[in-house]
């Protein structure tokens, strides 16, 4: 994606809350929006959509896991969609749930722990910026109701988010 293809007419709403000090580092901020930005964009999103962010610690994600999924571990990012999808992707999108107040679209919330994406991107060999965008693409795509719950949706996600990555607009 090209510097023609970012500027693009939809402004969707990115909110970034960290969960132990209320705030983000505001570079890092915008790197996480980005992220889901670029997201949205590759897969055609062309209405306005809600997307939350809230970066914890291991403790704070296990919390999530367990209470809203019954896994007692955990995790690096999970993902919380608000709308439902006949298949993955945009065009899956049916019977969609607007925000009466701003006529917006909530498209869902990403819990991400970043005391877990700087452990994997020293196992990885990764920077943290690229974890941490990775795992963001990811957890973006399954709030567009991908999944990699087999061998051939797995290789469909994991392709789609190599090439964001490699077209997004910051290093990583």
């Amino acid at each position: 994606m090209d510097a023609a293809q970012r500027e693009y007419s939809i402004q969707h709403n990115i909110y970034v809350l960290n969960k132990n000090t209320g705030e983000v580092d505001t570079s890092f901020n915008a790197a996480i929006k980005q992220a889901v930005f670029d997201t949205l964009i590759s897969e055609g999103v062309d209405i306005i959509c809600v997307v939350n962010v809230l970066i914890t610690d291991d403790i704070g994600i296990w919390e999530y896991n367990r209470d809203y999924r019954s896994i007692d571990k955990v995790t690096d990012v999970l993902s919380f969609p608000m709308q439902t999808f006949t298949k993955a992707g945009w065009g899956g999108c049916f019977d969609l749930e607007y925000d009466e107040d701003t006529g917006e679209l909530p498209l869902g919330d990403i819990v991400i722990s970043m005391e877990r994406v700087e452990k994997q991107a020293v196992e990885y060999g990764n920077k943290v910026e690229y974890e941490t965008a990775y795992l963001l693409i990811h957890s973006t795509l399954h709030l567009l109701g991908y999944d990699h719950d087999d061998e051939v949706n797995e290789k469909v996600m994991h392709r789609k988010i190599k090439n964001i990555i490699n077209s997004m607009s910051f290093q990583v």
